[in-house]
């Protein structure tokens, strides 16, 4: 897909790896939509930096992704604001780092907060945004799960099995909305210079880099640049790509 032009809606997009999204596809021309749940002046800095380097439009939106009818205004106010919308990135998330055999702090409560934002969240915005894309006749949705969803790994169970949930909605997603869009997922490691990674114990953070095959952590530029080629591919959807210096293998 061509991607100068066209609009991108990136859901915490004021993160660590949210920004670095943003700032990489508006390298290419993409106009930006940059959601945030809570941190608005954030937001909005980080949506006047984008327009002021790379000479797109970009403006932040508010949105409580757990609200049905939120997302419903979220890209309602999309479409108006810019005219289309191209490109979703689901990348906003909740984490609570509790260990797995703990399961007394793994209460209902902190399980379903984190299954609305990581699996439901983006489940409403890609309905949301599908009628959509379909009338353009085009567009793509980039999931960002986590290595995490692979394995019986992470932060804590509810986090692993939400992200397992996206990975799989990926596929299910990508077969419901093809061919007009395209649906792909980034399943990253390990990110330093993250919320979800500031949320973690010392030994976790320590343990991710040194079992890696390359002991380091995963880079959040070749993240950001995975979703644009994802954005750009015509021809592969369903798919999720690892990248986590090289920890798992599937």
């Amino acid at each position: 897909m061509e991607l100068r032009g066209a609009v991108a809606l990136v859901t915490g997009g004021n993160g660590g790896l949210g920004q670095r999204i943003c700032h990489v596809l508006a390298r290419e021309g993409v106009h930006l939509a940059v959601m945030y749940a809570q941190s608005r002046d954030q937001a909005e800095g980080v949506a006047r930096e984008i327009a002021a380097r790379h000479q797109v439009q970009a403006a932040a939106f508010g949105c409580d992704i757990t609200d049905g009818a939120a997302v419903t205004k979220l890209v309602a106010d999309v479409t108006a604001r810019f005219g289309r919308l191209d490109i979703l990135v689901n990348d906003a998330a909740y984490n609570k780092a509790i260990p797995f055999p703990d399961l007394d702090s793994l209460t209902e409560e902190v399980w379903e907060k984190i299954m609305a934002v990581n699996l439901t969240g983006p489940m409403r915005l890609t309905k949301a945004v599908a009628p959509v894309m379909k009338a353009q006749g085009r567009g793509r949705i980039v999931n960002i799960a986590s290595v995490a969803g692979l394995g019986p790994t992470g932060s804590s169970i509810a986090y692993a099995v939400s992200k397992a949930g996206l990975i799989h909605l990926t596929k299910c997603m990508a077969v419901a909305l093809a061919p007009e869009t395209l649906v792909n997922c980034v399943a990253p490691g390990l990110l330093e210079g993250t919320r979800a990674t500031a949320n973690l114990r010392p030994e976790q953070v320590e343990r991710s880099a040194a079992t890696s095959l390359l002991k380091k952590a995963a880079d959040k530029d070749d993240c950001a640049e995975m979703v644009v080629t994802m954005c750009r591919t015509e021809t592969m959807t369903g798919q999720t790509v690892v990248i986590d210096a090289g920890r798992y293998f599937h």
